[in-house]
């Protein structure tokens, strides 16, 4: 058995009660980063073995994975924050276990895509997903000024402002946008209007921090 486990995207109370009784249960958990993911098991008195699982070793570890669980032993896979797979390593994992024919069960939990939507005041019974914007966005975001739902991406903070140009440049004036700062922690914050708005109050911060979802209203 894979369990895919999300874990807290920034306030430690956000993890569930099954959550925390199988990564105490499992015979391994996989982590994406040792020193944060100690941080969250430490604070919980998580004594299960880790081991490193990211995109730079996933090729190399999955057929010792896949023989591991059919031994009999269970395993856990967390990221570093949130939901793995969504923006973080776990498919080729998920998709080697289906193929190998390995139950696969995936826990709901954080992820900062569902509370930004809900609290973006947007039309959300159809949205589109993007995940991280290719560096080459400028040919994506293009593509997506058509698209005729709601649209929401990441987006790193030493790339926020150039992005929000990009937007600007080619969805235009009239759509609102949303921006979504560090979702559940300390310092969240959500902005909401048209993209000029937007774009002169994050020219007058003086060092943007933090991890955004930025959400797009839809063409009308």
């Amino acid at each position: 058995m894979l369990y895919i486990v999300p874990t807290p995207i920034g306030n430690l109370e956000d993890f569930t009660f099954r959550g925390l009784r199988i990564l105490k249960e499992v015979d391994l958990v996989l982590v994406e980063s040792y020193k944060v993911s100690k941080k969250l098991l430490n604070f919980y008195n998580i004594k299960t073995q880790i081991n490193k699982y990211h995109i730079y070793n996933e090729h190399k570890i999955i057929p010792h994975l896949i023989k591991e669980i059919k031994k009999g032993k269970k395993l856990a896979l967390i990221s570093n924050a949130g939901t793995p797979s969504i923006s973080d390593p776990g498919f080729l994992l998920i998709q080697s276990c289906i193929k190998a024919s390995i139950s696969v069960e995936c826990l709901p939990g954080p992820t900062a895509l569902i509370p930004a939507l809900v609290s973006s005041g947007l039309p959300i019974n159809e949205f589109t997903f993007i995940g991280f914007l290719p560096k080459k966005k400028k040919i994506k975001l293009e593509n997506l000024s058509r698209e005729n739902r709601t649209i929401v991406f990441y987006e790193s903070p030493h790339r926020l402002l150039q992005t929000l140009n990009d937007i600007k440049h080619f969805f235009g004036l009239k759509r609102n946008i949303v921006v979504c700062k560090e979702m559940s922690k300390f310092f969240q914050n959500i902005l909401r209007g048209n993209i000029e708005k937007i774009i002169s109050y994050y020219e007058n911060v003086e060092k943007i921090l933090g991890e955004y979802t930025i959400l797009i209203e839809k063409s009308s």
